[in-house]
Formats: C-alpha cells, structure tokens, sequence
C-alpha cells in the first residue's frame, strides 16, 4: 500500500499547522510519530515549469525526511505525480542522483537499513538518528522527483522567449515569440508559423560564437560555426535566465569535440531534445538510473557516436541495440550487474576499448574473438575462475585488466598467443603459476600481481619484462629476468626470501645482500631495497649507466663504497642506516645528484662539493636531520651554490656562521630545529627567495630580522627564549604561518599579527592535576604541533581540551585530509561536542565512542558528500567503576591518524588501519561492487575503507571507527596522536623512542614533525604529545563497601532502576529542566560548575530524611580526593542564568503574576534560575528510599510577559523505567504489545510529535557563550550573547508586551483544539502509510 495524501489545497491555498498530516511509526513510540509537514506555501503538487531550475522548495518531515516541493504553477504535470494518484517517492542518497522507489519499498526500511549499515547498531538508537533533520545530507525521501539546478542545466534548457534570425540590421526580420531549447550540442528553435510545435530548427554551436547584444536588454547572439554560419538572437525575460542560457551555451561552443556529459542527472530516459544533435561523437550517462527499455535504442540515431558510457546505471541485462551502433570504438558498462554478454558483441567491429568491470561474469561469448581492434578489455571485479580462452584470438590486445576475480592457478601458457603487453591479476586467488617456455612469451612487459597468496614465483619465463609488481604476497622465491627490468615492486612478502642469481627484490623483506645480476641490468632506472637487512652496498651499483634513484633507507648500512666513479643517479636516499660518515668523493663523481637524503644517521662530517673553490654541484635538496653533525661541517655546504632546501634539525650545532648563510643565496628552506643556536645568521637576508625558515627548540634570544623576506611564508620560533621582538610596519605580504609558543618570557601584542591565517602564541592553560587545587601534582599535560607542508596548505587540524566538559576528563584529536580544508576544520569544531552529547546519549560504555563518529557523519553536511577525512580520538576519564585504576583511555580512529601509548618505555598502538588488506574489509567493498584501482584506491577515491565523509562511497566505505580502551597505570608515561604523515614517516616504535626523552609535551610534538619532514614527507603534519603521570593517588579511595560515585558521562548505573532518557548525573551543571532529553545535550555541559563544597544543612535536606556523616569540610567522611563533594543523593544548589529577549518588568515577571516563582531571582532583563545540579549518591541505602522525581516548576506565568532566548531543541520527558520491565506511570507498554499506537499532538524540533498531555513548557538554562578553547577547539553556542539581545524601548514595552500576549491566547487555543481531537480518530488530513 502506497502513502495516501488527501486532495492538496489550491496553489495559492496556505495550510496551516492544523492541517498537517502524520506517518505511522510502526515501532509504535508514541514519542517519535512524524507528521508529512509542508510549509506554509507548499502542497504536494511538483514545481512549475518556470521554476524547474530552482532548487525545490521542499521541508523535511519528521524522522523520515520527507520533502514536499513548493505549490506547483502552470506547469506541465511531472511524470512523478500521476493524476488521481498518490505521488511517486523517490530516495536520495548523499545529494546525488535521486532514485525512484518501486511499488515494494518502504522509506523506513531503507533508512534504517542505512543507518544500521553506517554502523548503529541499537535499533532504538537507529530510530532516534532518523529523528534527526540533519540526517537529510545523507539520505533524503522526496514525494515527486526533485529538480536540481545543475543537472537540469546539463539536460537541457527551454523557455519560449522573443526570438530574432539574422542580422540586427535587416528590418526584414521581425522579433516572434518562439520555443527554444538548448540540449545536447544545439541549439533548437520552433517554427514561426507554430510556435509550440511543428517544425524545428537545430543551429550546431560546437565552434560557434554566443555573444552579447549590448543594444538590448538580456539579450544573446547565437551563431553557428563554418563559412554559411547562421544567427539567432534572443532576448530573455530576465537577467537569471540570461545568465543561465550564456553559461551552458560558452560550455558548448569551446568544446574541441561533440561531446554531451549527462553523468549524475537521476535521469530515467534518454532526453527527446537530446537526438536533435547529430553531430555527437561522445555520450557520457554514468550515474543514472537507465533501464534496458529506457529509450537505449534511440541510441542508433547517433550516426557519429564513438564513445559511449552507461556505466552505473541499472541495466541488469546488456543493453544489445549498442550492438548496432558500428562507429563505437569505446563503450563502458561497468558497475551493471550484467551476467552475461549477448553474441551480437562481436557486430562492433570498430571497438577497441571495452570496459565491463564491477559486473557478475563469468564467461564471454566466441564472438568476441572476432573483434580486430579490441586493445583494452577490463574484466576486474567479476566472478572468472580462470583466464577466458577465447582471448587467444584477440590479435590486437594490449592491456588485459582482470584483477579481483577468483583464480586461484595462473597458467603462462594462455598467454602464448596474447599479444597483451600490461596484465592486471591483482586481488586474485592466485597461489601458484606455472610457467611456460620463454621463447613464446616476448611481448609481456607489464605483469601485476598484487595481494595473492602466492608462495614462490618464477617469471624467468618473461624475457622482456619491464614492470613487475607482487607486492603483499607470501614469497620465498622469486625468480626474474633482470635483462629489460625497470621497476620491481615485491615489498612486504616472505620473512627470510632466498636469493637466486636472478632476483632482485624492493623493500619491507628481509634481504641482507644484492644479487650480482642488478649490475648487468641495462635499463634499472628505480631500485628500492628500503627496509632491509642489507649491511653493504656493492661498488658496482652505483657505476649502473641506467639507474636513476636509489632508495636503500631502513636497512643496517655501515658504510657506502669509499671510492666511486661517476654514477648518473640523482636521487639517493640513505635515511635510517648506521652511517659515520659519507664517500670522500660523493660530492664530486656524483654530479648529478640533485637529492641527497641522509637523516637519522650518525654522521660526524661532511665531503667536500669540490676540491677547489669553483663548485658545479647541482645538489638541490640535502636532508641531515637526527645526526651528530657540529659547526665544522657548516663550511662544507658552501659549495652547493644551488641549494633550495637545507634540513639540519636535531643535530649538535651551536652556531651557523654568517658568512657561510651568505654563500647560500638559493635557499628558499632551511630547518635549524633542535640544536642549540644562540641566533640565526644575520646574512639570511640574503636569500631574497627564502620562504620557511623552522628554528624551534633552539637558544635563540633575538628575533631574527626574517620579515624583511618579502617571499617569507612561514616562521617557527617555538620553544627558544624570546624575549621581545621588533616587527615592521608592514608585514611580509605571504606571511601565513608564525609560531612563537614556548617562549614563557615573551610578551606581544598580538593583535597587530591577526592577518596571518595561522599565528600562534602561549596562552593562559594550566595542565589537569587530580586534586585541581594549587601545588597539586599534574595527571597530564599536553602539545600540539601543525605544518602545512610543500603544498603550503593546511590540511590537518588537532583538539585539544583538558578539561572536557569542566570536569575529570579530557579529549585530543588528530583529523587529516589530503586534499581539503574543510573536513578536518569541521571535525576540529564540532566532534567535542557530539562526544559530550554522546556521553549522556549512548546506552553502554562501549558505544559512546563509536556513535560519536557516526554522528560526526551526518555533522559534516553537505561537505561530507565528496570530501573527506582521517580521524583519531582519545578520550581520558575518571572510571571509579574499576578498582584497578583511577582513569581510562578510549581511543578510536578512523583512515590513517593513529594513537600509539608509551607504557613502560614500550609503544602500544591504540590504532588499527582498515583497508582492502584486511579480507572483512575487502569482502565488503566486494559485496558492494566497488572499484579497486590500481593504487588500491576505492574507486579511486581513498585507500581507508573506514574514514570520515566521502558519503557517495557508502556502503563500500563506512565511518564505523576501531575503539580500544585501556586502563592507565602508573607505568604509562605518555602518548601520541599523529596525522597520516607522521607514520607514513616512521613507525610508532621510533616514534615513542623519539620523544621519550624530551620533558616539554609541546617541543615533543614539534620535534615529531620536524622529524616526518626530515624523512621526506611533504604533506601536512599534525602531533599531539599527552604526557601522563598517573600515580597511585589518582586513584578512587572510596571506602570499601560503599557503591562508587558515579562519573561524569557515566551510563546507566546496577541495581534494580534503569533510568532511560534521562538526563545523566554530572559532577557540574548543565542544563537545567524540569524535563530535558539526552538529545538536547552539548558540549557546554559544565559551563556553571562551581568549585564549593554543599553546606551541610543542604545535604541532609536533599538527602530526603537519610541522615550522613561529614567531615569538617564539609565533605562526606571517607572519600577520596577525586570526590571530595560526592555525597549521598544530595545536590548543590547552584545559580545559572536564562536571558530575556526584553524587559517588560523590573523583576523579570509579567505584571499579572501575583508572587514570584520559586528560584527565580530577578535583576533587570536578566533572570537567574536557582536549580538542583549535583547528583551524590548515598553509601549504603536501599533502592526503596530513593526518593520521587521532583515536581516540574510552574513556570507557565513566565511565558505571557517575556520571551525566553532558549536552544532550538524541544524538550523530551524525562522517564524512570522498573527493572521488571514496566512501564512507567501513565505510558502504555510497547515491549511486545501492539505496535501501531497513534499519537498525534505538537510537533518537536527533532521532527517527531508527542501528545500534548506530555508537553511541558520549561525554563532552559542555557550555557555560557562560547570560548575559545585550547587546539582552536569552539564549544557549539547554545544562546546568543546577552550583550547582543534585542533592548526594547521604554515607549515600545506595552506594544510589544500586548503583541506577546496575544500570541500566547492563540497558542493556547491550539493546543486547546487538539486536545479535543481524540487519538483514535485521527483528522481526514492524516494519512497512513506502511512504511
């Protein structure tokens, strides 16, 4: 049964709240029904014609997100809303195309199928996050297909407007009123006779001319290309449209070939205007929803048609009228669950491209053997269990792509008389190969067989192979002819891999000599051996005339051979070995070397660049971080005149003399860090390109005069001994990055410097200590550290909080994305926040976190749809629930940011990567027919299967994150939160060994940085080092036998009451009501805390009659330090504050009440609201004596004289659920009974409706504005500065006041109304729907 509507209202017709209907809710929550809501102008009629290039104006309803378009004009009919009929639904996922539903889906199931495909798992918590409007950017339900302004411009265009053929000048040609339509690469005019219908005239544009008519208003010339070119003016009725047709049409005239794009335009047929352009050579109709009967055959009317893509649509069955198109040479048909391909294939004579990847085949028809010019056949991603025989007869195949299939032997054999060039079979079974004689297999060059299972390989039988790649295999043998090789990638196989005398193998093994036969390789041109166990570098590899990089980093080399000939390699990376010292003569028979990286060595000196003074170095890039170099080996730089780069971080220098810098004028980046310079070189001034200068953790006392560069970009003086510094007027004009933290004796007015995107300076923080009273020993301190890279582009942000929430906790975060700002900004901003709400949301410990990211899904709205991002979150509480430790860790990441824990000097990763490695990982991007590309890339897109945003991936890639808890102990000492770069650069091992001495968590996080850049990275970098000092003291002290108190952010608490949707038990105010939903929970929990111990008078009287010891401070005998106030169920009374948007009485009441309201305290236009807001639970009392749930204030008088400036969210009951299962007072039961209770009443701000008995006015007390935290963290605001409230005049209160009063009788009346609708009988403007 479909949604029934009642008959919309006319089109000019409003309808009021009244008139709103409601969705069933077949869970049967009374409070979380839905009702179809449109807005005041809407009706259930699609838009009219005039405005199908506007977005529709349609309102999301309730839990489901229905969208009701706009009231429809004079417009043709859609064919999504049949007359007479309910409208047809259609569903769109992450903002894309917009598909129609058929007759036997259901809108519910299909969100809670998503939902719980994200990644909840709580079906109750499934059914609140439909609740959520913000869920629309992730899947939306429309009644009527939607317009989008970008597609339909892309479809066509069409109007009728005053049109003019020819020359301006010829009074012979008249202005007609005629229909015109831009679609495809034409232009298509009616007839002047009929100008709706009859005869069309079509003007190619491709090479033609749209021009402007500047003599008449919103007027375009359109003129076809070619020697008899024609023209045709028209004059648009406004300067929207005007804009709109001259935008498309420039589109068409500049393009070099006849090609039409209409990817990702939710269409279901082919466009009729479409076929008027005759002259198209390439069709692209990827992301559709195109059936095999959708108009496909018209396709033949394309006489000039090439190339053809339908790749992503939903065609099931191959499309055979493409069969007949005989000009085709590329047609794609991927991701179309096709099963099979017809006989008629082999008609395409002239095909040479045929992509049928991401399907469900098995075998291919004899007929495709006929196919003369066929060169490219992707088959990846299908069901083959071995190569097809009757490839063999493809004379003209060149690249054969069959990767993540199911074979599982691959016989070389079959490729005897293939003439394919490039073989794909990566993702395969494949654990053995059987070779073939090399004689018949001369013309492979490429071969690809990566994350197999195979044991040994022997490809001695491809003479000629250029490329070969068996990367994450299982070898121990591998065999090849080295003779043509080029690149040989076989990293991360067998553990001990033999050596034959032909083998040459690449990084992450255990190799600790080279083969002789590299030597005689005349066409090696990159050799990686990285991460080895190679102790020495034979002579004759570097006299290789071919050879060009060489990456031998990682590995235990002690030396380099002493004397070397002239060697043509260019880029030699050494990092990671046991170096003393470098070749006498590197320098000098290296001539070509333009990258030398030698970093994390133990270099004492430096070879000299020549052996005179005149010096024909090349060298461009020379990295030495992390040795031991001293200032003699400053003077040995001098003769590298075309030095760009000059890392020498973290080594043993104590001057960098001036007139060394001088002779280094190509400098544009120098990094100085970690040594200990007293200055930098005057003569810096000198390198007029320099643009990054990083001296941090240094001696450096007086700024250097770098901001004379006009070229300079970023500065990092962190962590030196600064004690003022001198800036000029004017600023360099690229100057984005200036970090001065760390220097505790340096005072500047920074508000001259907020021009640079990012300056940082030493703020007020203190770190956390337990007792949080001065002296108190510190439990963490914490540093963060961001650069932007080569890219000059900042896309990582941290978090960093250490007092989340006001309270024991603390929360740090790395994000990282690789091409946008966007998404790690978002996250930085808004993931504390949904982690504080999730922490009084979420029903068990375990799910807190994991919602947390979820959530953050749908937070990045529209953003999240095409971007996204790396994550990784720690969170530290107290847990006095567990006896062995005072406080916990959660971690959890997503995409490549990590979190590792130093525990006892050992690293202990806290992270897990997730990528098509992992086989649950990969068999779910399989399921789901994605795309993996050759860089083992999701659809091209990431290589993390579980990151934030990219919703568009969905299912293939999810948010769900890995979670891991730990207890922290004494012995932990710290730990790390690093973005992809950072252990792209090194592992958490040398990570933790790294910083493990350095005392300052901020000079840690710099020097983690500052080590990835000196290990080559280029990309953005993000640290965060948390240093820990748990001791035993920390710990709860409770006195045996008493429950422990309960923790901020705790869940439901044992015993015999389970408290749902409650408000939790915080240890510092938040939010004040006297029925407030988890749902309305924020980060500005705590904002109103108070460090006062209760008086004792108050205890005993919120302890409802049950008397308890206290101690001379006021505290309860026996705890323990870290809950000096927990006492029984006794709560500390507290001031918050609500504004008033006016004043319209002295004492914050209207004139009318009679007494003041209790607990409200008036001053002026400010009211103070005295509540109840610490929870202490008694030792030893019985769950019988609990006492009632307080009475909900009367606080109705207040809404008739003032209006109170609360947060958007509507309150939600706040419910006490019995252990047995009952119900509580004055709600039926749900658990098992019937489902389809129906509630109708006021509409929430969540979208849901409660019965109006259950709805309560309220007094919110909002939080404090926002501050800005530490690690740019921004708390959500939940209400604006009362500096910035509207003040009303005096001579205006009585007007405004009678305005509020009259608002308030017509809201009463309402309410009056619905009440006397029964429940059982809902109004004829409901409908029903079995969703």
């Amino acid at each position: 049964q479909r949604p029934r509507l009642p008959a919309p209202p006319g089109p000019t017709t409003p309808m009021n709240r009244e008139e709103r209907g409601g969705l069933l809710d077949p869970l049967g929550s009374s409070s979380d029904e839905l009702d179809f809501d449109c807005s005041s102008s809407a009706s259930v009629h699609p838009p009219s014609s005039s405005e199908s290039n506007d977005k529709a104006n349609g309102r999301t309803a309730g839990a489901r997100n229905w969208v009701v378009t706009g009231a429809r004009g004079a417009g043709s009919p859609d064919p999504g809303f049949p007359q007479d009929s309910a409208p047809t639904l259609y569903v769109q996922l992450h903002g894309e195309a917009v598909r129609r539903l058929e007759p036997d889906e259901k809108p519910l199931s299909i969100q809670n199928e998503y939902l719980s495909g994200l990644g909840f798992g709580d079906p109750r918590r499934v059914q609140d996050e439909g609740l959520d409007a913000e869920i629309g950017c992730l899947i939306r339900f429309y009644a009527g297909k939607p317009h989008n302004i970008e597609s339909s411009e892309r479809v066509q265009l069409s109007g009728t407007y005053n049109v003019r053929k020819g020359k301006m000048q010829l009074a012979v040609n008249r202005w007609n009123r005629r229909c015109v339509i831009l679609c495809g690469t034409c232009l298509i005019v009616s007839s002047v006779k009929d100008s709706h219908a009859g005869k069309m005239h079509v003007l190619p544009l491709m090479g033609g001319k749209v021009e402007e008519v500047k003599k008449h208003s919103h007027c375009l010339a359109f003129s076809s290309s070619g020697p008899q070119s024609q023209t045709y003016h028209i004059s648009f009725d406004s300067f929207t449209e005007h804009l709109r047709w001259q935008r498309q049409a420039s589109k068409m005239v500049s393009q070099r070939i006849s090609s039409v794009d209409l990817s990702c335009c939710s269409l279901e047929h082919l466009p009729p205007a479409l076929f008027y352009s005759q002259d198209l050579t390439h069709l692209n109709l990827k992301h559709n929803f195109l059936v095999p009967g959708s108009g496909l055959v018209e396709l033949q009317r394309f006489p000039k048609l090439r190339s053809l893509n339908l790749s992503s649509n939903c065609l099931r069955e191959f499309p055979q009228a493409i069969c007949d198109i005989p000009t085709l040479t590329e047609v794609n048909l991927s991701c179309n669950h096709l099963t099979s391909v017809p006989s008629a294939v082999g008609a395409m004579r002239n095909l040479q491209t045929f992509l049928l990847d991401g399907n469900c085949l098995s075998a291919l028809p004899e007929q495709l053997g006929g196919l003369p010019q066929l060169a490219y056949l992707g088959l990846s991603f299908n069901e083959f269990q071995e190569v097809p025989t009757v490839l063999e007869r493809l004379d003209s195949m060149e690249r054969l792509c069959m990767s993540g299939n199911s074979l599982e032997v691959l016989h070389l054999q079959r490729f005897r008389l293939l003439r394919n060039k490039h073989v794909d079979l990566r993702l395969n079974k494949i654990c053995k190969v059987i070779p073939d004689e090399p004689d018949f297999l001369q013309h492979m060059t490429h071969l690809d067989l990566r994350d197999n299972q195979l044991l040994e390989l022997d490809a001695s039988a491809l003479p000629h192979l250029e490329v070969l790649r068996c990367d994450r295999n299982h070898l121990h043998a591998l065999k090849i002819c080295g003779s043509h090789l080029k690149i040989l990638h076989a990293s991360a196989n067998g553990e001990y891999l033999t050596m034959p005398s032909t083998l040459a193998l690449s990084g992450w093994n255990h190799l600790e000599s080279l083969p002789e036969w590299v030597c005689g390789s005349k066409r090696l041109e990159v050799l990686d051996i990285s991460h080895n166990l190679i102790c020495e570098l034979p002579v004759w590899l570097f006299c290789s005339s071919s050879l060009r990089k060489l990456l031998a980093g990682h590995n235990q080399l002690r030396r380099l051979p002493e004397r070397l000939e002239r060697t043509p390699v260019e880029v030699l990376d050494i990092q990671h070995n046991q170096l003393a010292e470098l070749p006498s003569n590197l320098f000098l028979k290296a001539d070509s070397l333009r990258c030398l990286n030698a970093s994390a060595n133990q270099l004492e000196s430096l070879p000299p660049s020549s052996l005179s003074e005149d010096s024909h170095s090349i060298l461009q890039e020379l990295y030495l971080t992390n040795n031991r170099l001293t200032d003699k080996c400053v003077p040995m730089l001098t003769g590298h005149g075309r030095l760009r780069v000059l890392h020498m971080a973290y080594n043993q220098l104590l001057s960098f003399p001036a007139s060394k810098m001088a002779k280094l004028e190509e400098l544009e980046e120098v990094d100085l860090s970690g040594n200990r310079l007293k200055a930098l070189p005057t003569t810096i001034m000198n390198c007029r390109r320099m643009h990054t200068v990083l001296a941090h953790s240094n001696c450096i006392e007086v700024f250097p005069e770098v901001m004379q560069l006009m070229e300079i970009k970023c500065v990092d003086l962190a962590c030196n001994e600064l004690s003022e510094l001198t800036l000029p007027e004017n600023l360099p004009p690229r100057l984005q990055e200036l970090d001065l933290t760390g220097n505790p004796r340096l005072s500047l007015d920074h508000k001259t410097l907020d021009n640079i995107r990012s300056f940082r300076i030493d703020q007020s923080t203190t770190p956390y200590s337990a007792n949080e009273g001065p002296g108190a020993p510190a439990v963490w301190s914490h540093g963060c550290a961001e650069t932007s890279g080569v890219k000059n582009k900042l896309c990582v942000a941290a978090l960093s909080v250490n007092h989340f929430c006001e309270s024991r906790e603390a929360l740090f975060g790395v994000f990282d994305s690789d091409r946008n700002v966007e998404v790690p900004y978002l996250m930085q901003c808004t993931m504390g926040d949904v982690l504080a709400e999730e922490l009084h949301k979420s029903k068990s410990e375990d799910d807190y976190m994991t919602n947390t990211f979820l959530v953050m899904q749908r937070k990045l709205g529209t953003a999240g749809q095409k971007l996204g991002g790396s994550a990784a979150l720690c969170h530290i509480r107290h847990n006095p629930m567990d006896s062995g430790g005072c406080f916990t860790l959660t971690a959890a990441n997503v995409g490549k940011c990590q979190a590792v824990l130093c525990r006892d000097g050992k690293s202990l990763p806290l992270s897990v990567l997730h990528n098509i490695s992992v086989a649950p990982e990969y068999d779910r991007v399989r399921l789901h027919k994605a795309i993996v590309t050759e860089d083992n890339k999701v659809n091209g897109v990431t290589d993390s299967t579980r990151i934030m945003g990219y919703s568009f991936l969905y299912p293939s890639v999810v948010p769900r994150p890995h979670v891991q808890t730990v207890v922290l102990t004494p012995q932990d000492e710290f730990f790390i939160l690093g973005s992809r770069g950072l252990w792209d650069s090194m592992s958490v091992t040398e990570a933790v060994e790294a910083v493990r001495s350095v005392p300052d968590a901020l000079a840690a996080a710099k020097k983690l940085c500052t080590l990835a850049q000196g290990y080559g990275c280029g990309d953005s970098l993000s640290a965060v080092v948390v240093q820990l000092s748990v001791t035993e003291d920390c710990c709860c002290c409770c006195e045996l036998g008493a429950p422990p108190p309960p923790s901020p952010g705790l869940f439901p608490p044992p015993g015999g009451v389970a408290i749902r949707d409650t408000l939790p038990m915080p240890s510092s105010c938040s939010e004040i009501s006297s029925e407030v939903s988890t749902s309305e929970m924020s980060s500005e929990v705590g904002s109103t805390a108070s460090d006062e111990s209760p008086q004792s008078a108050l205890l005993q009287e919120a302890g409802a009659g049950v008397p308890f010891p206290l101690d001379a401070r006021g505290g309860a005998v026996g705890a323990c330090a870290l809950h000096p106030t927990l006492l029984s169920c006794s709560f500390q009374r507290q001031l918050s504050s609500a504004t008033f948007s006016s004043a319209l009485s002295d004492n914050g009441l209207d004139s009318e009440d009679e007494e003041p309201i209790t607990g409200v305290f008036s001053n002026g236009s400010r009211v103070e609201v005295e509540a109840d807001v610490h929870y202490l639970r008694a030792r030893e009392r019985p769950l019988a004596s609990l006492p009632p749930a307080l009475p909900a204030p009367n606080v109705g008088t207040l809404n008739e004289g003032a209006e109170l400036v609360t947060s958007k969210a509507e309150p939600v009951n706040k419910e006490v659920e019995q252990i047995d299962g009952s119900p509580p007072r004055g709600r039926p039961s749900t658990r098992g009974g019937d489902l389809s209770i129906r509630t109708l009443g006021k509409r929430r701000g969540n979208g849901s409706v409660a019965p109006h008995e259950r709805s309560h006015n309220l007094i919110e007390v909002a939080a404090d504005m926002p501050t800005k935290k530490q690690g740019g963290y921004f708390a959500a605001p939940a209400q604006p500065d009362p500096d910035d409230q509207l003040i009303i005049p005096p001579e205006l209160e009585e007007e405004v006041k009678e305005i509020m009063k009259q608002h308030h009788q017509q809201q009463q009346q309402v309410q009056q109304e619905h009440r006397l609708c029964p429940l059982d009988q809902p109004p004829d403007y409901y409908y029903d729907t079995p969703l």
